[in-house]
């Protein structure tokens, strides 16, 4: 399991990262307190308290995969 804290404090944050994360063939969630979110449903990321970081797990064996997830989640420290 591979964690990232990521802020995504706009409107427009919330599109990017959305649309990015449904780039990736493997799971990945957003875990808030006790609440994990599918990263790929807008809804549900719209669901939580974003006024705060937030934690993005994606799941997947794939080395490749995981190092761009890093790579990509880069823009929403």
């Amino acid at each position: 399991m591979n964690t990232v804290t990521v802020n995504l404090n706009g409107i427009e944050a919330v599109k990017r990262f959305n649309t990015v994360v449904s780039t990736f063939y493997s799971e990945i969630d957003i875990v808030k307190g006790r609440y994990v979110i599918d990263a790929k449903s807008i809804m549900g990321i719209f669901s939580l308290d974003l006024s705060k970081p937030i934690d993005v797990v994606i799941h997947s064996r794939n080395e490749d995969e995981i190092v761009r997830f890093y790579d990509v989640m880069k823009e929403f420290k």
